[in-house]
């Protein structure tokens, strides 16, 4: 019987490698509060409006299926729900838009629902749901718009945004990790958040069923050894340098760690949450 995580904080679950990376950005002055307003609300309008016209809204009345899915989660999450949206694209893919917390939502493409089975999508949309119970959404915007915003506002500066483009990218990835842990905390079997990750590695809807997870999991001995040599962590560090996500081999050990971890059996056993208030029991973006 799945768990339902009533009180649940980000804090709870929030990857050591998010916390150390947020503090970090939180330390440059008036950054969240400079793309907040540089956005604002007019962003948020423009994505609603881009939305209802080029994708499907998910509702009770549309692909009921998939918002079962969706208010499920967000149950076990103990958030409120946002709108999600599913748009045609070949490249399979999701995000989540939150610049003020008043409209977020979150996109996930056709070809990405094609790979993979309803409780693979589940674990989709609780990593989505992961980035708003963590408050990343202002970040997130921000590192999408730094190399637009670098020749907008010259007051910034070309290295300046380059160093700032860096930070964010490490950050996000750093990110990614406290999102595969709300997943988790969701679906509550690693083997199905480690399947989503091994099919956006190398995954195709004619090809899905017959992939192998004990085998995809053994890739990682051997990306491990690459590290052994100072060439080898070079390379390493050059092929992420300038992505969004970690390598999903290393996503997926991290989180096969964290199921066998104590943090995640006592937050499954309610050992870790408690109420401050009765505001706690209603759900609702505490972290805003």
């Amino acid at each position: 019987m799945t768990v339902k995580l009533i009180g649940l904080k980000a804090d709870h679950f929030r990857h050591p490698l998010d916390l150390e990376a947020t503090n970090r950005l939180k330390q440059l002055p008036g950054l969240d509060l400079a793309i907040r307003g540089f956005l604002g609300s007019i962003a948020e309008d423009f994505f609603y409006l881009n939305n209802i016209a080029s994708s499907i809204r998910i509702s009770e009345k549309q692909l009921p299926d998939l918002h079962d899915l969706l208010i499920s989660a967000c149950e076990i999450l103990d958030v409120e729900t946002p709108q999600l949206y599913i748009q045609q694209n070949p490249v399979p893919n999701a995000y989540t838009l939150a610049i003020r917390g008043q409209k977020p939502f979150i996109v996930i493409h056709t070809s990405l629902l094609d790979l993979l089975n309803p409780e693979e999508i589940k674990a989709v949309i609780a990593h989505e749901l992961g980035h708003l119970k963590c408050e990343h959404g202002v970040y997130l915007s921000l590192a999408n718009i730094m190399v637009l915003a670098a020749g907008l506002i010259p007051t910034w500066g070309t290295l300046v945004a380059q160093s700032l483009q860096s930070q964010l990218l490490q950050w996000v990835r750093c990110a990614e990790f406290s999102c595969d842990r709300s997943a988790l905390l969701v679906v509550q079997k690693p083997e199905i958040v480690m399947s989503v990750l091994m099919k956006l590695a190398g995954g195709s809807p004619n090809l899905a069923s017959q992939l192998n997870l004990s085998a995809f999991m053994e890739q990682v001995k051997d990306y491990r050894v690459m590290s052994n040599n100072e060439l080898g962590r070079l390379l390493q560090e050059t092929q992420t340098a300038q992505l969004t996500h970690p390598l999903p081999i290393i996503r997926a050990k991290e989180v096969e760690k964290w199921s066998n971890s104590p943090e995640y059996d006592q937050l499954l056993n309610q050992k870790r949450i408690s109420y401050n208030c009765e505001s706690d029991r209603q759900g609702g973006w505490r972290n805003w």
